[in-house]
């Protein structure tokens, strides 16, 4: 994985995409995470959308997609209208068949530059309150709490309540 490459998603790259993120929710469900993602959920218009108004990143090794994450420039569902301060990752994932322990680390830590270098100083997430081990691995990676979101839309299923968290990045450095 020393060669592993990040650049933005384009439309011929949105099928790799949704069968990423279809991979990933079936990783999660055979971990007993359940709750969370489905495969199935979200297909293309899903990602072709948030091209439109945010970005979606890959992460790719010797011309293979083995991860991806979504960033957002605005997230009013689970924040509330904020002041342009800060980036928001969602979907982070990566094809845990083929990749080495700390891929996503590696994943999070590149969206944290991409949100520096757009001269914002604050990366946020939420993450599924009630997924401990994932909260967890967040809080490790740097993230702090600083609120809880009850009820927030989700697409293609009920509203369901998140963990707000964020950490400081600066000048480039996340």
């Amino acid at each position: 994985m020393d060669d592993l490459r990040f650049r933005l998603a384009d439309d011929a790259d949105i099928d790799a995409v949704v069968r990423l993120r279809d991979d990933a929710a079936r990783w999660m469900l055979a971990q007993g995470v359940t709750g969370q993602w489905r495969p199935g959920e979200l297909g293309g218009d899903h990602f072709r959308r948030i091209m439109k108004s945010g970005e979606v990143w890959l992460a790719e090794d010797a011309d293979r997609v083995v991860g991806a994450w979504e960033l957002w420039w605005e997230d009013e569902d689970a924040w509330g209208p904020q002041p342009p301060t800060a980036g928001y990752v969602h979907r982070l994932m990566v094809d845990h068949g083929s990749v080495p322990p700390g891929t996503g680390r590696r994943l999070l830590r590149a969206a944290e530059g991409r949100v520096a270098e757009a001269g914002r100083s604050l990366v946020r997430l939420d993450c599924l309150a009630g997924n401990e081990r994932l909260n967890a691995y967040y809080l490790r990676a740097g993230y702090r709490v600083v609120g809880r979101k009850e009820g927030k839309p989700q697409p293609g299923g009920a509203p369901k309540s998140f963990t707000l968290m964020e950490k400081s990045v600066r000048g480039g450095e996340a």
